[in-house]
């Protein structure tokens, strides 16, 4: 199951969740705008007659992050007693749809967990706060950690964790069907097709070598760059044509035709899968398309070890692979607080606070602040150690970082996945749905 847009916790349908996530992107703009309308009314936050600020935090993920966000909160309460910090949460979802709503009422929380797909959407309509005028500490978060949260208006995130785009491995896949594990640092996508079919043809019905990509804006990112393009340039716009995506998805079929990666209706049955009943989790698939922040859980759902490994490249060189590190959440504000300085110490806190490392460890991925990341390495789980040597072992091989996604670009995931269906379907030629996809994405970015 390659969704890259889910975090390790978000377990929800996959089907419904795009429905709503489609709606949701519209809401946002909507929403966003909203807040320039309501400038002269009240921030969310109040203050008690004893002097003490109550702040609502939003975030989304599973029990796990729940449990570790709460002792965050407990730890930073006991050292600032007369802040109380009220945790509203849910699963990915229902996130958006909520907090569109809750930005347009002029009732958003304080602290709001940001993803990169709609920080420039809310910080472009003036919903975030600039946390760069509050004294927050980032000298010694990973630049480009710091770099992603920044924009035209500002430091409107700090990174709470980086990840980066991966391919997990089952190695029991593997070696059920008699066929080794690649070499990540010089295989090709020539071989990640002969290794995926090897897999496939060797193993019972039902199993393949790899999950299929094209449900995700990761793999296409990935693509794009090792072909010298992008996904969107510096000026918000696409960085790539009808015929560059047209190629992803030609090898895609290719993939499909030779049976490496699941038939058209099993990709969309996996599509609908929560995490723990991913094809990587339950033996189903030898490789899988991930974010690397999302191997502890999907070891736990397998029970068993799993591998991180590069992606592919055209040319067999790990340097070519062209990756980077994501910002794979952010602390946000809103810019309606009435409490940006209390908002401001809890951020810088969560971001640079040891006692806050040691309780989310490594949850919302590797700890981009250096020095927390060291202090908190001796406990992290096995699994979590793998994801810190895997991210600090790429960072000679990292490519330009990519351009922030901008207004509107919530919804390129939805137009990649719908024409990707088309295409495994049969029902486009891969230069048709190329061409309509990207007509939809330029109009979903201008707009």
């Amino acid at each position: 199951m390659p969704l890259f847009t889910r975090p390790a916790s978000a377990a929800a349908s996959a089907k419904p969740a795009a429905k709503r996530r489609l709606r949701a992107t519209g809401a946002v703009a909507a929403a966003a705008a909203a807040v320039l309308a309501l400038s002269a009314c009240g921030g969310p936050a109040q203050s008690s007659a004893d002097g003490k600020v109550e702040l609502r935090f939003s975030w989304w993920g599973g029990d796990k992050r729940a449990q570790v966000t709460q002792a965050a909160i407990a730890a930073f309460e006991k050292e600032n007693p007369n802040i109380r910090i009220k945790a509203e949460y849910g699963d990915w979802s229902g996130y958006w749809d909520k907090l569109a709503t809750q930005v347009a009422a002029n009732d958003a929380p304080d602290i709001i967990q940001m993803d990169e797909k709609y920080i420039t959407e809310y910080s472009s309509r003036g919903a975030l706060l600039d946390l760069s005028k509050y004294g927050i500490d980032t000298s010694k978060l990973d630049e480009a950690a710091l770099n992603a949260g920044k924009n035209d208006d500002g430091l409107t995130g700090i990174a709470a964790g980086i990840n980066a785009a991966t391919i997990l491995a089952n190695p029991a896949v593997f070696k059920a069907a008699g066929v080794a594990l690649p070499d990540d640092k010089t295989w090709t996508w020539e071989d990640f097709e002969r290794i995926s079919a090897e897999v496939t043809a060797k193993s019972p019905k039902g199993t393949y070598g790899a999950a299929a990509y094209g449900t995700d804006e990761a793999s296409l990112g990935v693509w794009l760059r090792q072909n010298g393009k992008s996904l969107y340039t510096a000026d918000g716009k696409l960085g790539f044509e009808p015929s560059d995506i047209a190629g992803w998805w030609d090898f895609l079929k290719q993939l499909s035709e030779k049976k490496a990666v699941p038939s058209a209706s099993e990709v969309v049955e996996a599509e609908a899968a929560p995490l723990d009943q991913s094809g990587l989790a339950t033996g189903k698939n030898g490789l899988a398309f991930w974010w690397s922040n999302q191997l502890p859980a999907l070891e736990k759902a397998a029970g068993s070890e799993l591998q991180v490994l590069r992606f592919p490249s055209k040319t067999g060189k790990a340097a070519d692979t062209k990756l980077w590190y994501k910002a794979s959440q952010f602390w946000s504000a809103s810019s309606r607080t009435k409490h940006p300085e209390e908002v401001a110490k809890f951020i810088n806190f969560l971001a640079n606070d040891t006692k806050a490392g040691e309780v989310l460890l490594a949850d919302r991925g590797v700890y981009p602040n250096s020095e927390v990341r060291a202090a908190i390495q001796s406990k992290l789980t096995p699994a979590d150690v793998k994801v810190v040597k895997f991210i600090d072992q790429i960072k000679g091989e990292l490519g330009e970082a990519p351009a922030p996604p901008p207004k509107g670009a919530g919804a390129i995931q939805e137009i990649i996945k719908r024409y990707s269906s088309e295409v495994l379907f049969n029902r486009l030629s891969t230069q048709d749905a190329g061409t309509k996809a990207v007509d939809e994405m330029k109009s979903a970015i201008s707009s």
